[in-house]
């Protein structure tokens, strides 16, 4: 018979643990240590703490801190699961030196503290500049669109909110009729029906008295822009936005980074709640120059060479101007680019269509606008069917051309034998809320070049293809460090000011890993 060694769990063992030990030199750990006990100066959190002469003793924030980012490094946001590590996780133990915040601690402390996370980012960041670990020559802007806590089930405008309580109202009425015709219940099982049909009619007056309050004591949001259109509002995070991705469409927020070449570390972090990036990049560039003026690293960073490539998404008319009277260097390109460049001429054939096996939705499909009859003299347009279309006006676009926008009548489009061929969503002419099928011309007039014509040129020319090429490969890892490999993909929290901490949070992370791999952390 084969021997085994002996095991008993029915002793005991007496092991010493110096916590000290267990933050080794080189790794994540040991970097939030090493910075929070000699390099980060924590009394800004102190003004928040009321108990000088009375009350209990509250958790260090340095504590708080530790367990905080090393919890986010493992993708770990649930203060309930921190709290749990610290009961259980030997590095957890020596990070906090063996005590257990309670959950509802942590979480305070992540959402009180927004405006002191900032400072402490700015910190770390005049860390990493101490440590030669900022290049100043190259910075990227991009976006992360994460989802928030808050359902998009509960986003509309004013007028579909208000749609929505009365069809509350009807459902609940509707539910107290038959709850009353059945009142008095002469089985067991009709009672038992009619305490279920009681929690519904209490659970749709809770949603009810929410929708309600919320249109009395808001306004509608207005998007930004020419349009200046009503956008949808949210009843649970009235900052958030739905955003459509690659993956869906979301609730939640746009986190845009600012990132160095040098070694891909964050220099600015802000969340916004809004889908288009085209109104976050004044306000990005001009956090970035004068956070960099107040930590001493230059007094006018982007006139000391600095270059800015941001992608398409934030291309518009208004940034290019800004951009030019500012005489920052940036390289932002529209969403034509490529098809200009004849070294992608070919890509598709090679490689393939991006996203070439996504489910074929027919929009493709459709008839295109070539296949209507424009008149550009008398603004007049013809369907393919010989239906006249009505005339909404002429816009501006994005890259500054003139476009004229003509709609059809729903009526016309409903009954048309070619809907299932012209129109995106066939079946939505069937409802009253629907449309008709919409196109627009670009109407050839003689205009003068505007800013986007003067970055076309940018992008276009040699060096601004070398110098684009570097925006991908720059930016692009970060995300992919902190939204796959830390699993960080989505925000805990309610509110700009939070959110923003926390997006903070994820890039402090970032940066932290960013000095424990390339900067001087003592050992």
């Amino acid at each position: 018979m084969p021997r085994f060694k002996h095991y008993n769990y029915d002793q005991d063992a007496m092991v010493v643990i110096n916590y000290q030990e267990q933050l080794q030199p080189g790794t994540f750990e040991h970097a939030v240590h090493y910075l929070i006990e000699h390099k980060l100066d924590l009394s800004v959190f102190h003004p928040k703490y009321r108990n000088e002469d009375t009350g209990r003793l509250a958790y260090d924030p340095a504590i708080l801190l530790k367990i905080i980012l090393f919890a986010y490094s493992k993708g770990i946001t649930s203060s309930r699961e921190m709290q749990w590590c610290c009961e259980t996780n030997i590095i957890f133990k020596a990070l906090s030196c063996d005590t257990v915040p309670h959950f509802t601690t942590l979480a305070k402390f992540v959402s009180g503290h927004a405006d002191e996370i900032e400072e402490l980012f700015e910190q770390v960041l005049l860390v990493c500049h101490e440590q030669g670990l900022l290049g100043n020559e190259l910075f990227t802007i991009d976006g992360c669109k994460m989802s928030s806590n808050a359902s998009k089930e509960w986003s509309g405008t004013f007028k579909e909110l208000g749609e929505k309580r009365e069809k509350l109202r009807r459902l609940i009425r509707h539910h107290l009729q038959e709850h009353y015709a059945r009142d008095e219940a002469e089985t067991e099982a009709e009672l038992d029906r009619d305490i279920r049909r009681a929690k519904t009619i209490l659970s749709l007056d809770e949603a009810l008295t929410k929708v309600d309050r919320f249109l009395k004591t808001n306004r509608p949001r207005m998007g930004r822009g020419k349009q200046n259109k009503e956008v949808k509002s949210n009843l649970t995070d009235n900052d958030s936005a739905k955003m459509t991705t690659a993956k869906g469409t979301l609730q939640g927020y746009n986190g845009v980074a600012t990132v160095d070449k040098k070694h891909q570390v964050i220099i600015d972090a802000q969340a916004f709640g809004e889908g288009q990036e085209h109104h976050t990049l004044q306000p990005v560039l001009e956090r970035v120059e004068a956070r960099y003026r107040a930590l001493g690293i230059a007094e006018s960073i982007y006139q000391s060479g600095t270059v800015v490539t941001a992608d398409t998404g934030f291309a518009n008319e208004a940034n290019m101007r800004y951009l030019h009277e500012r005489g920052i260097n940036g390289y932002i390109p529209d969403n034509k680019f490529r098809s200009r460049d004849p070294k992608f001429q070919y890509q598709k054939d090679k490689y393939g269509k991006r996203h070439q096996n996504r489910p074929n939705t027919g929009w493709k499909n459709t008839l295109p606008a070539s296949e209507f009859q424009f008149d550009p003299v008398n603004r007049t347009c013809v369907c393919p069917v010989g239906e006249s279309l009505r005339y909404h006006g002429t816009q501006v676009d994005q890259n500054g051309l003139k476009r004229a926008y003509f709609q059809g009548r729903l009526l016309q489009c409903r009954h048309c034998p070619k809907k299932h061929r012209c129109m995106q969503n066939p079946e939505a002419a069937n409802d009253r809320k629907g449309k008709g099928r919409q196109v627009s011309f670009t109407i050839e007039t003689q205009r003068q070049p505007n800013y986007t014509d003067w970055m076309k040129r940018r992008v276009d020319s040699p060096q601004g293809k070398t110098i684009y090429s570097h925006r991908m490969s720059v930016v692009e890892p970060v995300f992919g460090n902190i939204g796959t490999t830390k699993r960080l993909n989505r925000f805990s929290l309610r509110g700009k000011r939070k959110v923003q901490g926390q997006w903070q949070l994820y890039c402090l992370v970032h940066n932290i890993e960013k000095l424990a791999n390339y900067g001087h952390i003592a050992a």
